[in-house]
């Protein structure tokens, strides 16, 4: 493969426009520029989460996954009309919700972000991946957005809060449950 970026900066997005996969120029703050750039901010906060040393290599290697999906989630929005992600990518991550769920306990109350520093940071990119589902549903309402992205995304949030309760009970923090404050006085 060539090279696919000669120089960094191009010095055309100074207008408040850039360019999508397909060529058309559209506000930086665009719907579909605002979907895609937070599909690539949650990439981002996965990759904070697998910098963290002592992952399981199981957690590992699915986060892993997961961030090449990402970078397929936000070529199929930065390419209006292109496919990549399809059910069974879905399937895949409900699969490995699955399997992570398997060993952990039934939830009886809220669980609060925390639990140490990867299931910290795997809540945080729980979060982001919510609001780029989010995004995603604002651009669905004036553009077409195939089905199986908003899935996607969704079951990949669950994913990710299950991870977080597994990272949490192995670290030393374990699980910070959420306690109903008092009415105050």
């Amino acid at each position: 493969m060539g090279n696919r970026l000669s120089r960094i900066y191009t010095r055309t997005g100074d207008d408040g426009s850039t360019g999508l996969g397909d060529g058309e120029r559209v506000a930086k703050d665009a719907p579909r520029v605002e979907a895609y750039g937070t599909v690539d901010e949650a990439n981002s906060s996965l990759g904070v989460v697998l910098a963290i040393d002592g992952l399981p290599e199981a957690v590992h290697q699915c986060l892993l996954d997961v961030q090449h999906d990402l970078f397929d989630v936000g070529a199929e929005l930065c390419i209006p009309g292109h496919r990549v992600i399809m059910d069974a990518h879905v399937t895949k991550l409900e699969n490995s919700l699955d399997a992570f769920n398997a060993d952990l306990p039934p939830l009886k109350e809220f669980i609060l972000p925390g639990g140490g520093q990867a299931a910290a940071a795997c809540h945080l990119a729980r979060t982001i991946v919510r609001r780029a589902e989010r995004r995603v549903w604002t651009l669905s309402r004036i553009d077409a957005v195939a089905p199986e992205v908003p899935r996607y995304l969704n079951r990949l949030s669950d994913l990710l809060f299950v991870i977080a309760r597994v990272l949490a009970r192995q670290s030393a923090a374990g699980e910070i449950l959420w306690r109903r404050s008092a009415t105050p006085r």
